[in-house]
């Protein structure tokens, strides 16, 4: 399988030698770069060094080894299956030997020949591997990791399946929350969401098995990885600095899930796991359960063939309880007043169906190819009940001896009249992800070609969805609230008096979004020496067609009379359901949706359809982008150097509807072209055996979402709300410097200080009063390029396996990771035609973000703990023009604990805790007394069996 690493080779410096000076001159234009390094020498009269380090069982646990050639002082890591190999070696008599971490596990002879292949199998014997960090356990996955991080050539982190099912993580998105800068969105207490060093997910990439990975929500790039079940997984890789050789649309990271493979071991194996989850807060018990199982076949004339499948299934019924005010506090005197108070109570079943089947054909040593394949459907069923509080008073109407209500915020302890709207939510939603890669690599002498052809579409169907139900009870007495953190309602009998609500409306959708994206892409490559340096070619080029459509129908079932229904058949004591457990004060009645569902079924709901709507939310954007590119790579002694330049054209075309005041439509077909040279230049100094210093400068392009440049808009004359299909991509500039020191088992030290600018950054605006065209707007809400944007941060991580303590002391592993960063945009808004202006933090960017996990293992047992945090960061600017509208999310602390116990060397009993201590997730206005949003969710147990066979 194709990784990010262009080249897993890698030289030491020969003791504490200093290294030559050097020049490192690049071109810009690839031909002549090219034909610069074809000229150097050649490496087609060198031998080759390839073969296999497999322990005596055969089971390729030894993937990640460093296999080294100590006189040449020439090193590369174990690939999938064991598997390794070495070109551009002179002849001669040489000691290979094999590490993983610190211990040497084989030292041997052998013997290079010119224009020859030396073939080693290393068979590592029980001896080898008495101790067991060597093969199984957290800190020998944490070592691989690390020597994969080591290794490569640009700045990656790692993270192998392992890792992943020790603790208590069912998804890819959750894996990734224990990796240096990274952090997660959840949702509804679930992982969702990446984030990389702050950078919203709509800035960063996700592919499988090379082949990237379209987005099944609408309007979004960003993929949300819970729909990727951890049982599926062989690996993630998040590379930070990106490489010529790589899709350039990532300016916080690229994340790449690696599924597993047969050739990962020799023969059968599998595996069979149950496992049972308990909901603290709903009191509801979930199943999961997965199988996993690989063969591989040994054919004719070395021939070999690999098939390993995956099945995964995961229910999980939860719920939360929710008091939210949605940021409608009035700041503008001393004591703070609320408008508006909501309460929602939800209920909540997910479903997580995986399955992945990959084959391997291993023609020869140099020849192979490979099918990975991936699908993944999660079905969301969310039934929300909300009481939605507008507080207010009665003021004298046009009409001479009446009153209307006026809305009015309220101060906390106050009690007055209010409105009170109690709304049913109540929609199934499935999204599926298929992901199919057919590729191959060979091995020609000195050249190495690879190519792949990818499919993927994504797809989010929400068929029957009731967007809200809404009863409504107006001038309702003694409404108020207590505590502007977590506020508690004050509230009449009236409140909960069901008869007295009567249905208003009700908005019903079907909705379908469907991203579609193909991809082919040709690499190739050529081992040479420039000098006596080692030195690598490569160049290439990929072709990636996408489609993004979505087609939504929109009903609002209102005006009930014209449609022979009386207001008798309106009163919620009618559409009852039973009181939902609210722990967060007096909720009152529930809302039945199979009764609302049944109400809405004796009609037509053609009659209902509001094509306005409708048409102004579908859409079809296709995009296509052209990719060549062109780099080299030379280790001189103590470095390692590394430069290319990658050139992305785009092609986009639009195809969508405007709507104005009058109900008239206007076709909107619109297209934008662009292209973007991307050139970038890494370096890799060995400072001291084990201490290195990486730096690079990259530079990466990411598109506007499909919400920003929608090619829609809807214009009553006095509000407009519209996309901008002319929107310029953004485009970072990235720097990078770290050093690193490795040290014992699965033990590292190290220090990354980096810093993004990022130019054409977007952001929401209100262009009403900028122009004449919007002169007599109320708001026209839109998104346009801003000025430049910076982040700066530093990422600290350690880890170590403490061998020197004494028994049992010594199966104590420690690791912690923080990230400071710190960020500025600007954004501009309108008033009277006079720009306004103002600083913000990047949306979704924590100043601080930091783990640390304590784990033990010994004897069968592994105890883990593990404590996630993330500091506040700003979630959403309400008002332009004034910071007191401002969004934040809180600071979060969340803790999980995970267990399991060898019963035999085959059985395995697991115990995980997530969200040990409750963490709710809290959101506020202007500063942490005004609440936005409350929810918590309780802890979730879980307790499970798995058998392996190997």
């Amino acid at each position: 399988m194709r990784t990010p690493t262009p080249v897993p080779t890698h030289r030491r410096p020969p003791g504490r030698q200093q290294p030559k000076p050097i020049s490192y001159g690049f071109s810009s234009k690839p031909v002549a770069a090219m034909l610069v390094l074809l000229s150097a020498h050649g490496a087609n009269a060198d031998g080759i060094l390839e073969g296999r380090v497999i322990n005596a069982a055969g089971d390729g646990q030894l993937t990640g080894a460093v296999v080294r050639i100590e006189e040449l002082q020439r090193e590369t890591l174990a690939g999938q299956g064991g598997r390794f190999r070495l070109p551009s070696l002179k002849a001669g008599e040489y000691t290979l030997s094999v590490h993983l971490g610190q211990q040497q596990l084989d030292r041997r002879s052998i013997v290079i020949n010119d224009d020859q292949i030396t073939r080693e199998h290393i068979v590592l014997s029980a001896d080898a591997l008495l101790e067991e960090v060597l093969v199984i356990g957290q800190a020998a996955q944490m070592q691989r990791a690390l020597d994969r991080q080591r290794y490569a050539d640009n700045l990656i982190n790692a993270v192998n399946a392992d890792a992943i099912g020790q603790l208590p993580d069912n998804n890819a998105a959750e894996a990734l929350q224990r990796v240096p800068g990274i952090s997660i969105e959840r949702d509804q207490g679930e992982g969702r969401f990446v984030r990389v060093r702050g950078i919203s997910p709509d800035l960063n990439s996700v592919s499988v098995n090379g082949t990237q990975l379209p987005a099944p929500e609408a309007g979004r790039r960003a993929v949300a990885l819970d729909v990727l079940p951890a049982d599926l997984i062989s690996s993630l890789v998040v590379t930070k600095a990106l490489t010529p050789d790589m899709d350039a649309n990532a300016i916080g990271g690229s994340i790449e899930v690696e599924s597993i493979s047969a050739l990962d071991r020799d023969g059968l194996f599998y595996t069979v796991r149950a496992e049972a989850s308990y909901d603290q807060l709903t009191e509801q018990t979930s199943p999961a359960y997965a199988l996993t199982a690989g063969n591989t076949f040994e054919l004719a004339r070395q021939q070999r063939l690999g098939i390993a499948a995956a099945f995964s299934y995961d229910q999980h019924k939860f719920g939360s309880d929710n008091v939210e005010t949605g940021a409608a506090w009035d700041l503008s005197e001393q004591d703070a007043a609320l408008e508006e108070l909501e309460q929602r109570d939800y209920r909540i079943e997910r479903e997580r169906l995986g399955a992945a089947l990959n084959m391997d054909y291993q023609l020869s040593t140099n020849h192979r190819f490979f099918w990975r394949s991936l699908y993944s459907s999660f079905r969301d069923d969310e039934q929300r009940l909300a009481n939605v509080i507008e507080f207010g008073e009665l003021s004298a109407s046009d009409e001479p001896g009446e009153f209307e209500f006026d809305g009015k915020a309220r101060a906390a302890g106050e009690t007055g009249l209010a409105e009170v709207k109690r709304e049913l939510k109540d929609r199934e939603e499935t999204q599926e992800i298929l992901a199919s890669t057919l590729g191959g690599e060979h091995f020609l002498g000195a050249w190495t070609v690879e190519y792949a052809v990818g499919y993927s579409q994504a797809k989010e169907d929400e068929p029957s969805s009731l967007d809200g139900a809404v009863f409504k009870q107006e001038n309702v007495g003694g409404m108020g609230f207590t505590n502007s953190r977590k506020p508690r309602l004050i509230s009449s009998d009236d409140y909960v008096n069901s008869s007295a609500y009567e249905l208003d409306d009700v908005e019903y959708s079907q909705a379908l979004t469907e991203d579609t994206h193909i991809s082919g892409r040709l690499d190739i490559s050529r081992d040479l020496f420039i000098g006596r340096y080692p030195a690598l070619l490569k160049f290439g080029a990929k072709s990636s067609q996408r489609e993004k459509t979505q087609r939504i129908d929109e009903f609002k079932f209102e005006d009930w009379s014209d449609h022979g229904i009386s207001d008798a058949q309106l009163t919620l004591d009618q559409y009852l359901s039973a009181s939902p457990d609210y722990e967060l004060g007096r909720f009152g009645p529930g809302i039945s949706s199979g009764a609302v569902r049944g109400l809405l079924t004796g009609l037509n709901k053609n009659d209902f359809f509001d094509a306005e709507a409708s048409r102004a939310a579908s859409y079809d954007i296709h995009e296509n982008i052209y990719a060549a590119y062109v780099m080299g790579r030379i280790e001189m002694d103590a470095w390692m150097l590394l430069a290319g330049v990658r050139h992305e054209s785009t092609q986009q075309d639009f195809d969508g509807t405007g709507v104005d005041g009058d109900g008239n439509f206007t076709a909107i077909d619109d297209d934008h072209h662009y292209g973007h040279t991307l050139p970038s230049l890494h370096a890799r100094y060995e400072l001291l055996d084990g201490t290195q210093i990486r730096a690079s400068w990259t530079q990466a392009v990411v598109r506007p979402t499909f919400e920003q440049m929608s090619p829609s808009f809807v214009d009553d004359g006095e509000e407009a709300e519209l996309g901008n299909t002319q929107l310029n991509a953004m485009q970072a500039n990235n720097l990078d410097l770290s050093v690193e020191h490795y040290m014992g088992t699965a033990g590292v030290v190290s220090a990354a200080l980096f810093y993004k600018d990022i130019r054409d950054f977007i952001f929401a605006t209100d262009l009403a009063g900028s122009s004449e065209r919007w002169q007599d707007y109320d708001e026209v809400a839109t998104y346009r390029n801003g000025d430049d944007a910076s982040i700066t941060g530093l990422e600290l991580a350690y880890s170590q396996k403490m061998n020197q303590l004494p028994a049992p002391l010594d199966g104590v592993l420690i690791a912690a990771n923080l990230t400071v960063s710190d960020s500025e945009a600007d954004i501009v808004t309108f008033d009277g035609g006079n720009a306004s202006r103002r600083s913000i933090d990047l949306p979704n960017q924590s100043d601080v973000t930091g783990n640390i996990i304590i784990g033990y293992e010994k004897h069968g047992l592994m105890l883990r703990l593990a404590s996630n945090y993330k500091s506040q960061y700003l979630l959403e600017v309400e008002d332009l023009a004034s910071k007191d509208g401002d969004v934040y999310q809180d600071a979060q602390t969340q803790i999980d604990f995970s267990s399991s116990y060898n019963l035999t060397e085959q059985l395995k009993l697991t115990f995980d805790i997530a969200n040990v201590t409750d963490e709710p997730y809290y959101t506020y206005q202007r500063n942490e007394r005004y609440n936005a949003q409350y929810e918590q969710y309780g802890p979730t147990y879980r307790l499970g069996l798995s058998y392996s066979h190997f």
